[in-house]
C-alpha cells in the first residue's frame, strides 16, 4: 500500500474511533444527568449511580479502542502489539488488546507490551482521548455532588 494512503487510513480510523468514544461519553453523561435526578434513592447515593454509570462509560470506550487495535494487530501492514519478557504471554487476543487498552486508556502504561508500526497512533490517542475523558467525568461527578450532597452542618 503507498506510504501516504496508509498515514490517511491510520488517521481516519484513529479519527473514528475518538469521535465513536466522545460521542458514547457524552451520551452515557447526558443520559446520567437525566436520569439521576430522577432516582428514589438518598441524595447522597446517587453519586454512586453516576460514578458507576462513568466506569461503564469508560470500560465501554476501552472496548472500542481494544476492537481497533485487535483489528490493526492482526491486519497486515498496520503493525503489531509485541510482548516483553518476564513471563509476559501475549498471544494477540481480544482480552489481550484489552488489557493493552486499559492500560494506555488510564495512562497507567505497565511497559509490558509495546505497539510497534502504525499501531503507535492509535496508542498516543488513546492515551490523551482517556486523559480528556476521565477529566470530563470528575468535572460531571463533582457537578453531580453539588446538586445531590445533602451537608449537615
Amino acid at each position: 500500500m503507498d506510504a501516504q494512503l496508509q498515514l490517511v487510513l491510520v488517521f481516519l480510523i484513529n479519527t473514528a474511533v475518538v469521535a465513536i468514544t466522545v460521542v458514547i461519553h457524552y451520551e452515557f453523561l447526558y443520559h446520567l444527568t437525566r436520569w439521576i435526578p430522577k432516582i428514589h434513592i438518598r441524595h447522597r447515593y446517587r453519586i454512586v449511580v453516576g460514578v458507576i454509570g462513568t466506569l461503564v462509560a469508560h470500560a465501554v470506550e476501552i472496548w472500542v479502542f481494544a476492537a481497533a487495535f485487535y483489528f490493526m494487530h492482526h491486519a497486515e501492514g498496520w503493525g503489531e502489539l509485541i510482548g516483553h519478557g518476564n513471563g509476559t504471554l501475549f498471544s494477540g487476543t481480544l482480552f489481550d488488546c484489552v488489557y493493552y487498552s486499559f492500560a494506555v486508556y488510564s495512562t497507567l502504561g505497565f511497559g509490558d507490551i509495546t505497539p510497534q508500526g502504525d499501531l503507535r497512533y492509535l496508542t498516543g490517542i488513546e492515551a490523551l482521548t482517556g486523559l480528556v475523558l476521565i477529566t470530563w467525568s470528575a468535572s460531571f461527578l463533582y457537578l453531580e455532588m453539588q446538586s445531590n450532597w445533602e451537608l449537615k452542618e
